[in-house]
């Protein structure tokens, strides 16, 4: 596959996987949505589903790699690095795109939530609040976007991002690869998507389970970017973990399978 074809089918991808993704996620937790309190089993069905969908579009032009990790953990093990960077770039660039269009589809409900006195706080507080957000950490919608922890521990978090990423790495060098071994099959794109909605109903609860740099990096600098009225901080401080600690995870199941696999 070309250059050009990693670029377009990862871009399409990621865009559509954060697309359905982020949107499960807004569909929960965003005032006058349908689907609000729905709950986390919704969100880790929702994300199962958008990696399905997303790896059976792209996986015809890039095998579908559409995560960051998953790139490195490919490279590791095929010892293959001549596209990496292009399909960092594609990844990163679909998943801003796929961000954006969250935020176009659920725009009513985004002015809605934040804009509820009992959300965002009273009209003469609103502006203080979001100045304390932005200097301390997340806003009210970021969740929508990236991850963040329900207990702030930046080793715990880290090693839940690697364990999680770990996991998922493992099972696409091992059983998801289409026949060349540069991305996932037919089959392999149903494993894996599986193999995340098990991620995220196990291991998600302590922080949102990035398991993708592009997925949370991406849609973190969106919502920094989106005129989104008192949306408060995109909790820059803890951005590095969901990039670092998937980047880990890979590089540890990547290494696992040389050993025991290969």
């Amino acid at each position: 596959m070309s250059s050009s074809d990693i670029f377009i089918g990862e871009t399409i991808g990621t865009a559509i996987l954060i697309l359905l993704g982020g949107g499960v996620v807004a569909a929960v937790v965003l005032k006058a949505s349908k689907a609000r309190n729905a709950g986390w089993v919704a969100i880790t069905f929702g994300w199962g589903f958008a990696v399905l969908t997303a790896v059976y579009i792209s996986a015809p032009l890039s095998g579908a790699h559409l995560n960051p990790a998953v790139t490195l953990g490919i490279a590791i093990t095929s010892g293959d690095w001549g596209d990496v960077g292009v399909y960092w770039a594609g990844q990163l660039l679909g998943a801003m795109i796929g961000a954006a269009l969250v935020w176009l589809a659920y725009y009513g409900q985004f002015h809605a939530h934040l804009t509820d006195r009992e959300i965002v706080g009273a009209a003469a507080d609103a502006q203080a609040k979001a100045v304390e957000a932005r200097e301390k950490g997340a806003g009210p919608v970021l969740g929508v976007f990236s991850t963040g922890p329900e207990i702030r521990n930046a080793a715990m978090n880290l090693a839940t991002e690697i364990i999680g990423t770990f996991v998922l790495v493992l099972a696409v060098v091992t059983q998801g690869l289409n026949n060349e071994g540069n991305g996932l099959g037919a089959v392999g794109g149903l494993m894996v998507a599986l193999v995340v909605v098990g991620i995220g109903l196990s291991l998600g609860g302590p922080t949102g389970y990035a398991i993708n740099p592009a997925r949370d990096l991406g849609p973190r600098i969106v919502h920094a970017l989106l005129p989104l009225p008192n949306k408060g901080g995109s909790d820059w401080g803890y951005a590095w973990i969901p990039v670092v600690g998937p980047l880990i995870g890979a590089a540890a199941a990547a290494g696992l399978y040389n050993v025991a696999f290969a």
